[in-house]
Parts: C-alpha cells; structure tokens; sequence
C-alpha cells in the first residue's frame, strides 16, 4: 500500500533537519581559502615546473681546483718558481745530490720563505715527477684553486672599474696559458676564463711561465665557453674576438673603454666557429706582413696593452 514503509522493499527517507553536531563543518565549508597561490607555486602548473628546470641549469658558484699536486722538476725550474713567488709548499732533494750553486741558491730561498725542505731517495723523485729530468730536486705545488667565472665580474665591481676579462678558446699549451695569464696581471684585466675540457689548465708549467701571476689574478673554468659569452654579454659587456681577418683593426677598435671579454684563439686554428659567430666583433692586429702571425700569447699581449693605453 502506498506509504507502508514497512513493506518488503520499501527505503525510509532521512528528514530535511539540521544532523546534530553539524555547525563546525557548516561554518569551515564557508570560509574562503585564502588567495589562490601564483601558477609557479602550484606544484602541477607549466610554470612551476618550468621554474624548477631553470633552477636546475642555473650555474652553481664553486671554485674548481685541480685533481692532483703539481711538481715542478729541475734546479733551474725550481730556482725560478722560489723566485717568482709561485706558491711551493716543499722542496724536495735527493739524497747525495751535488750541492752546486742552484742547489745552495734553491735552499737559501726556501729558508728565506719558510719552505720546508726533505731529503729523499732519488728514486721517489724519479716516482713523483713520473721519470722527469729533476736533477736531484723538485718543488711541490698545491692544487690550484679556480674561481667561478662571475667572480671575476664581482671583482671588478668592487675595485670599481669597468670589467676587462681575457677568455682563451681552446687554448692547449700550459705556457701560453701563463703568459697570457702573465699579460693580464700585468695590464690591468680582472681575470683570465678557461675551458673545463680540452685546454691548457694551470699546471706546474703555466705557474712557471706565468712568472708568479697565477696568484694576483684569478684564473677561472667554465664548463661552455659560448653560454658564458652570453652571461658575460647580459651583463653588459662587449665581446671581441682576435683573428688574422677581423673585420676592425686594433687601433680603431672603441670598445676598449668599456666592459670587454677579450677572447683568444688557438694557435693555428684561431676562433671557434660558435665563438665566433657569438663575440660582438672581430679584431685583427695589423701585421707588416701578411704571411706574419702571432702566436696566442703575444696576440693577447699586444691587445691587452692597446686596450689599457685606450683606457688611460
């Protein structure tokens, strides 16, 4: 019968009054739940994980140093490191060694310097310099210790100058490395860029050549040499590119005064092709001779002194 709930089958309806206790949930299920958070702080948003991508290939600013102690080998290499005030650590001689005059001016040098000096058998010499020519003594030199390549920004910021930096472009001699690193300390440029792979790093041969330099200027590594052109680039800079067919000679070049990137080519095979493509212009220094060329670290040099004679 209609209205028997009681019959088999039949669903008794709840009423339409208030559920005991219910108020709480009521008043929560209408407050607000605040200001909607922007698209890169929603975790499941394009622009959140857009975000996150970039924080990942943002560079991490680290110096990098090199994996092993350097030695340097020889009496005369030796003499001329104490010298020049590259930063050896100990000197070692081999046992019955002839004292000759290189040898006492080597010990002499190191007392004045606080080195310590250790005896040792000829053949752990022959074992750390791997079988080089060491005449009975070599020189310990730490690791050394590179910056990230936006220190060299910062540090002309606070010397308050404008930015002039050198970066070397497949760059593979370790002596070319420190004259040029010798020609920047010299000229008045904040910092030397170089390649993490395939290059000349500072090894006990560019400390020598660098004369001491190596540790009045910083010497930075890069993983890309293109993409930190273009950092260099955002931040205001100009960068030019050495090469035997640049489109502006030296003399007229009239972004010396200004912040510049100085790139420097291999020996031989100049400019990368991306490196070229991305530097601002292409210099030449002027040769007497056409079929002259200057290797990597004289072009650096004859630059470098053009442009701090344009800035003075």
């Amino acid at each position: 019968m209609p209205g028997n709930s009681q019959r088999k089958g039949a669903i008794r309806k709840s009423g339409k009054g208030a559920t005991i206790g219910s108020g709480g949930r009521v008043k929560r299920g209408l407050e607000g739940k605040g200001p909607t958070p922007k698209a890169k702080d929603r975790p499941y948003h394009k622009a959140y994980k857009e975000a996150q991508r970039s924080e990942r290939r943002a560079p991490v600013r680290t110096r990098k140093k090199t994996s092993d102690v350097e030695w340097i080998a020889g009496r005369n290499a030796v003499v001329e490191a104490l010298r020049e005030g590259v930063p050896v650590t100990a000197v070692h001689v081999a046992e019955g060694a002839e004292r000759d005059g290189r040898l006492r001016e080597a010990f002499r040098l190191a007392s004045e310097k606080g080195i310590g000096l250790l005896e040792v058998p000829r053949g752990e010499l022959d074992r750390i310099t791997s079988g080089a020519v060491h005449q009975g003594l070599v020189a310990k030199i730490p690791a050394y210790q590179y910056a990230h390549p936006e220190d060299l920004l910062d540090r002309a910021a606070e010397a308050g100058e404008k930015p002039l930096i050198v970066v070397l472009d497949q760059i593979t001699d370790p002596r070319n490395l420190g004259a040029i690193v010798r020609s920047a300390a010299g000229f008045g440029a904040h910092g030397v860029v170089i390649p993490e792979r395939r290059a000349a790093s500072m090894t006990a041969a560019a400390w020598k050549t660098s004369a001491g330099a190596a540790a009045r200027i910083p010497v930075a590594q890069t993983v890309n040499l293109v993409r930190q052109l273009k950092a260099y680039q955002d931040a205001g800079c100009m960068v030019i590119g050495l090469a035997a067919d640049g489109d502006v000679s030296l003399p007229d070049l009239d972004l010396a005064d200004g912040p510049l990137v100085v790139v420097v080519g291999a020996e031989g095979g100049g400019l990368s092709r991306l490196v070229a493509e991305t530097c601002d212009q292409i210099v030449s220094i002027p040769m007497a001779n056409t079929l002259e060329s200057l290797n990597a670290g004289v072009a650096a040099s004859v630059t470098l002194y053009a442009i701090a004679q344009a800035r003075a």
